[in-house]
């Protein structure tokens, strides 16, 4: 368990709860691996550390070069003031590794300890520093606290605690976000417990928090997602059905909440990100500013995004999201005809997508730029087998069912697609590719020959915000095919305007769809509307 700890060296706080960096009491701005690094060094002040150990540790065994664990070093030195030839606080033993040199003084607030259930008082200066609050100091993290039950029965109270429980096991299977164990979080039972003290306690940037409410045959289950670093509410949502369906609707209730944080924390780390100055932007918080140009397909923010990730991955080079994010940038690029160069730019989405996978094989979004990499390419059974490994690693999302959906009817299941895109828009009806997703629902009536519904679909998938000229030329498509010839021409008129070098090629490369006849009618619509 995170004690509320507070390293104090020369004029200088490390606070571990509060994952801050403190100068004769003023915060010094500082990158979470630098903090991690420091912390980690600092604890272990008595002997030598082994760059293995500090790799081990704070870069969580990731491949990383040593230039990167110098570069580290150096950024903690310029900020304690320190430099290679005085080593005041950071000593490098060459060839094995590095050592905290100066004194050291531990402080504790016990007031803040006191409040935690069952607490026993332990010798501070033995206590070690968490894995916590390294892992917290390199991204997201969360504490899930048992619900708070109000007017329920013994009977109802047990969704209050099997909730939240089952949320942590599937808030762990993201691998982006740290998450603390049922046995800390649970611990924190008070009802009027502030999440700032939460923050404090468990080293996490967010707490979630929910009561379960009972009144007569109406069970009502709330949800906050709160920053414990202000206190402010991030996001909060309302469920409702009958008692005797409770334990249907849970698992609802829990695929909703998931697929909300899958959006909602990334959104808010983005907005803390453009509050920092540029040059102090770390790897994290690059890669989430990246996240939020690549979704507006157009070339100057995917050329934004491009910096972004570049600069997360030269900070971080065993960041596989970032990897990622590359991916995804030169997939836009040659999806949407932006470069000159359409196979360098596979190759790119490819070799990026490859190095996420050998640096986190297990992470979902990695693997959905990998499967889309050979949807460029037209191989529509190697791309599925990826976006199908990356449902199942995470069940819960949205994109990547939606991904499939699109490769499933491109290769003709267009009814199975249908049930995966159903999900998809109720598990994120938010998500930033939520129009794409309309759209795909199209298609999907369009490959049955349900030619009214296709165009319904198809339309409101190109009203939607976000949607890019492709998305237009689906609807222009789907309206041809259905007689609306004025509303056709409409959508036609639409793309010329936003991109008029669009052509039929350009569609089904980026659409390479294996279905016959589908493909026929789709080829005969856009030229009816004037796409050579």
């Amino acid at each position: 368990m995170l004690r509320n700890m507070i390293y104090s060296f020369g004029s200088f706080e490390l606070d571990l709860a509060r994952v801050e960096l403190r100068e004769d009491g003023q915060p010094r701005p500082i990158e979470p691996q630098v903090f991690a690094l420091l912390a980690f060094l600092i604890e272990h002040r008595e002997r030598l550390v082994s760059r293995e150990e500090i790799f081990e540790k704070v870069w969580d065994g990731r491949f990383v070069t040593d230039s990167a664990l110098s570069s580290r070093v150096k950024s903690a030195r310029k900020l304690l003031g320190d430099d290679g030839r005085q080593q005041r606080f950071i000593k490098t033993v060459h060839g094995q590794g590095f050592r905290f040199a100066a004194d050291v003084r531990l402080q504790r607030d016990t007031a803040v300890e006191a409040q935690l259930v069952g607490i026993e008082e332990v010798d501070a200066v033995a206590a070690p520093v968490p894995d916590s609050v390294i892992a917290a100091a390199l991204r997201p993290s969360i504490a899930v606290l048992p619900f708070h039950s109000i007017g329920a029965s013994s009977r109802e109270t047990t969704i209050a605690d099997g909730l939240p429980h089952e949320l942590i096991a599937e808030l762990a299977r993201l691998r982006w976000l740290f998450v603390v164990a049922r046995g800390s979080s649970f611990r924190l039972r008070s009802d009027d417990f502030d999440p700032r003290e939460v923050g404090r306690l468990l080293g996490v940037r967010y707490c979630l928090s929910g009561t379960v409410e009972v009144s007569g045959p109406q069970l009502v289950v709330t949800t906050e997602l709160v920053d414990t670093r202000g206190g402010d509410i991030v996001w909060a949502e309302r469920y409702g059905g009958l008692v005797e369906d409770m334990h249907a609707i849970r698992g609802n209730i829990r695929s909703s909440i998931l697929s909300s944080l899958e959006i909602q924390i990334p959104l808010h780390e983005a907005t803390s990100a453009r509050l920092k100055n540029s040059e102090n932007l770390d790897a994290w918080s690059a890669y989430h500013l990246g996240l939020q140009h690549i979704y507006r397909f157009n070339r100057r923010d995917n050329s934004i995004a491009a910096e972004l990730f570049g600069r997360a991955v030269s900070q971080d080079p065993g960041f596989a999201r970032a990897h990622a994010g590359l991916s995804f940038v030169h997939f836009q690029s040659a999806f949407l005809r932006q470069s000159e160069d359409f196979a360098a730019d596979v190759t790119l989405a490819r070799g990026h997508a490859e190095r996420g996978v050998e640096i986190d094989p297990l992470d979902p979004f990695v693997n959905f730029t990998m499967g889309r990499t050979y949807w460029l390419e037209g191989d529509l059974n190697r791309s599925l087998s990826w976006l199908e490994r990356s449902t199942s690693l995470c069940p819960n999302y949205a994109q990547g069912l939606y991904a499939c959906a699109w490769t499933e009817t491109m290769a003709g299941s267009a009814d199975t697609a249908r049930g995966h895109l159903d999900l998809a828009m109720r598990l994120s009806p938010l998500d930033p590719l939520y129009y794409a997703m309309l759209s795909a629902r199209g298609f999907t009536h369009i490959a049955n020959g349900e030619h009214a519904d296709g165009a319904a679909w198809a339309d409101r998938g190109a009203r939607s915000p976000g949607a890019h000229p492709l998305i237009a030329m689906i609807a222009a498509a789907a309206q041809s095919l259905a007689g609306n010839h004025e509303l056709a021409m409409k959508w036609a008129d639409d793309v010329r305007e936003r991109d008029p070098s669009l052509s039929r090629e350009d569609f089904f490369g980026a659409f390479p769809i294996q279905q016959t006849a589908m493909r026929s009618h789709i080829s005969s619509a856009l030229k009816k509307v004037g796409f050579e």
